[in-house]
């Protein structure tokens, strides 16, 4: 604002910048390995789940983890010491997604290579495992590792180190977002020429009893103990809540320049970037879902593109009932009844700030196979919910632009386009 005029003037809009995606990777419970992920949620495969011990005594005593991925053996027992469960996932997902890629880290220009992870909560585990260290047996027995395991930028820390990455490195918590937000930043780093690559997502393993104990009391979490394996139900008229997971989802993305000149295999193009602040409420979102709408109106002006363009939406979808009205309501406000939405946290439960990569991973899949995951577990879709959204089976389809969506408590909104290689 010009505090001579008092008048507010808007910055003029940046030419169209598509990041190419170059590579994926994947850990998750629907399966380890970009492959393998994408079969367990375009086959609708529900991870197996039931009672867990450490959650005895809690309305939900079940989550989502990543069983095919031994971190120890494919890290070593000494590198894994050093980093708490996600970073470890991270740094699975990361060398992934670069080998896919076809780069390799001694030959590239590590100034030149960024790194931008997303989680919520950071090394939670650790957290909690010293805390009662240090309530059980006293101070002498709290680990120094504590700081640099339980930080929310471990993850971003340990890829950086396993790469040998010497550019800029930054992680961002943004909640639920904060996967979503990672990838958003790392078009903008590339899009502002600082760097070449950029290793981005999210990663997060959270499944202690503390923080589902918490998400019990709040009633974000379903408590469908008698058959866990359909809790998680984004757009059913009998959704109660999520289920928590946890996983690690990563993407390489080059400026277009940089991937032409190496003759890189481009899977997609993250076209465009929005983010906005419901300035609502802590834990709740903004009852119209404006700021999700400003978000995804952003995303949709960064890449040069109109809503009649998207041809599918991987929503947040968390399976509560308010988030998936609101969310669905604005979907069908701005894009109207013809994209095809899906909620793949049913095969890899909420993943929390990891979901957002995990996600837009998935989003790139789908624009290369053609073919849109469904949202299982959708018996009984809420007659409320004015969308197209993909149940059961997957669909195929024919589009150039996706969209993948986030929303997280304290009114973290982001969106990105994405567009077809």
């Amino acid at each position: 604002m010009s505090a001579a005029t008092g008048r507010s003037y808007r910055r003029a809009p940046l030419a169209p910048f598509a990041a190419a995606v170059t590579g994926v990777g994947l850990v998750t419970a629907a399966g380890t390995g970009a492959d393998a992920a994408w079969h367990g949620v375009t086959e609708g495969l529900v991870p197996a789940v039931g009672p867990r011990p450490e959650l005895d005594g809690l309305p939900c005593d079940f989550f989502y983890s990543v069983t095919d991925c031994d971190p120890a053996a494919v890290l070593g027992v000494a590198a894994q010491r050093l980093m708490d469960r996600f970073a470890q996932l991270a740094v699975i997902a990361a060398r992934e997604a670069v080998a896919d890629a076809g780069l390799d880290p001694a030959v590239w220009d590590s100034g030149r290579v960024g790194v931008v992870i997303g989680s919520a909560h950071g090394g939670l585990p650790f957290y909690d495992e010293q805390h009662a260290a240090l309530a059980g047996r006293g101070p002498r027995r709290v680990s120094p590792k504590l700081a640099p395991l339980s930080v929310v930028n471990g993850a971003a820390s340990s890829v950086s180190l396993d790469l040998g990455v010497h550019g800029p490195s930054q992680a961002v918590s943004t909640a639920c977002s904060s996967g979503t937000v990672a990838i958003g930043t790392a078009h903008q780093m590339l899009r502002s020429g600082a760097c070449d690559i950029v290793v981005a997502g999210g990663a997060e393993s959270t499944c202690t009893r503390l923080l589902i104990a918490s998400a019990c009391s709040l009633k974000a979490v379903s408590t469908r103990r008698e058959d866990p394996a359909s809790a998680c139900r984004p757009f059913d008229t009998h959704r109660d809540g999520f289920v928590v997971g946890e996983g690690a989802g990563l993407i390489v993305l080059e400026h277009p320049d940089h991937a032409r000149a190496r003759g890189a295999t481009v899977r997609a193009h993250v076209s465009g970037y929005g983010a906005s602040s419901d300035a609502h409420s802590a834990v709740a979102p903004d009852p119209d879902g404006l700021g999700v709408e400003r978000a995804l109106r952003t995303a949709l002006a960064d890449a040069g593109l109109s809503p009649a363009d998207v041809g599918h939406v991987n929503a947040h979808g968390t399976s509560t009932l308010s988030n998936d009205l609101i969310e669905a309501t604005m979907l069908r406000r701005v894009l109207g009844e013809s994209p095809l939405v899906t909620s793949t946290k049913a095969m890899t439960g909420h993943t929390l700030g990891a979901a957002g990569g995990i996600e837009t991973a998935l989003t790139v899949l789908a624009l290369q196979h053609q073919l849109v995951p469904p949202t299982v577990n959708l018996d009984a879709p809420d007659p409320r919910i004015p969308i197209d959204v993909v149940a059961k089976e997957a669909r195929g389809a024919s589009f150039d632009c996706a969209v993948k969506t986030s929303l997280g408590f304290g009114g973290h909104n982001a969106a990105l386009v994405l567009t077809r290689a």
